[in-house]
C-alpha cells in the first residue's frame, strides 16, 4: 500500500487528489516564503489571511477553520507533512474514491481545527496539514483493529512504526499543535467506519503494454523458463527505510528548533 513505484505521469494520473493537494501545499509554501523574503509581496497577503488564529476566527473569519490546512511554514513543515501525504493518501484516495477521500480529509482537518479553536487561548495562531494527515493514520489504525481484511500485514507493520514516531514526535517538538494531531487522529478513527462501507482492498495501479511486434494471438517464447524473476521486496526491509526516513525528518526538525 505505501511502496510507489508509479512515473511521475502515471502518479498525478491515478491519484489526482493527492498531486493536486502537493501541489498545493508546495506552490503555498514557495509564495509565502518569497514573501517574507519580500520578493512577492502578495505572499505575505496569503499568510496573514490563510493562519489559524483563534481570535480572528470567534471575530467572524471562519475561513480561517479551512485555510491553515494548505499553509505550511518552514522547509521541514512543509517537507514532513508532504511526505506523509505522499505516503499515506493514494491507497487511500483509491480505496474511497476521489469525493469520499476529499470529504474524510477535509472533516478530519477541520475536526482538529476547531478544537484547537475551543481549546487553545485566543491568541493561538497554527498551520498546516497534520490534523487531516493524522486523521488518515487515524483511519489505517481503524482498519488494523475492526476492517483487517482491507490492510495487509506489511502495511500494519509500517502503519505501527511511524504512528510510533508520530506520537514521539508530537510531544517532543517544539511548536508542535498537538491537538490537532490528537484530535484528528481521532477522528479518522472516529469517521472511518462510515467512510469505509463499500470499500475494497487497495491493489496497485498497472500498466500493460504488448510488444510491438504482439499482434494479440497466442505467443510461445522458448525461452521464458529462463527468465529469472525480479527481486522480492521485503515489508520489514520498506518498514525500516520509512522510519529512518521519519526519523531523520523528526531530528532535523529538533535541531532546526534549537539552533536557528
Amino acid at each position: 500500500m505505501f511502496v510507489r513505484n508509479e512515473s511521475f505521469y502515471s502518479f498525478t494520473r491515478n491519484y489526482p487528489v493527492i498531486t493536486t493537494l502537493l501541489s498545493i501545499h508546495l506552490i503555498l509554501f514557495l509564495v509565502v516564503t518569497l514573501g517574507q523574503w519580500g520578493i512577492f509581496p502578495p505572499g505575505l497577503f496569503v499568510e496573514y489571511y490563510f493562519v489559524g488564529f483563534n481570535a480572528a476566527i470567534f471575530a467572524g473569519e471562519w475561513w480561517r477553520l479551512f485555510t491553515p490546512i494548505f499553509l505550511h511554514l518552514g522547509l521541514q513543515h512543509v517537507l514532513f507533512n508532504s511526505f506523509a501525504l505522499f505516503l499515506f493518501g493514494p491507497a487511500l484516495e483509491q480505496m474511497l474514491g476521489k469525493v469520499k477521500f476529499i470529504a474524510f480529509y477535509f472533516l478530519t482537518g477541520v475536526t482538529a481545527n476547531v478544537a484547537t479553536l475551543l481549546l487553545e487561548d485566543l491568541s493561538y495562531r497554527h498551520v498546516g496539514a497534520s490534523g487531516a494527515i493524522y486523521g488518515l493514520l487515524g483511519l489505517y489504525v481503524y482498519m488494523m483493529l475492526f476492517r483487517k481484511e482491507l490492510i495487509d500485514p506489511q502495511s500494519r507493520q509500517i502503519v505501527t512504526i511511524i504512528l510510533f514516531i508520530g506520537i514521539i514526535m508530537t510531544f517532543l517538538m517544539p511548536g508542535i499543535n498537538i491537538l490537532a494531531h490528537l484530535i484528528g487522529a481521532l477522528s479518522g478513527v472516529a469517521f472511518a467506519s462510515l467512510f469505509l462501507k463499500n470499500a475494497r482492498p487497495f491493489v496497485p495501479y498497472q500498466r500493460f503494454r504488448p510488444p510491438k511486434d504482439d499482434d494479440g494471438s497466442p505467443q510461445f517464447n522458448p525461452n521464458r523458463w529462463k527468465k529469472r524473476r525480479g527481486p522480492r521486496v521485503n515489508g520489514s526491509w520498506i518498514a525500516n527505510t520509512l522510519g529512518v526516513i521519519f526519523i531523520i525528518l523528526v531530528i532535523v526538525g529538533v535541531l532546526a528548533n534549537l539552533f536557528l
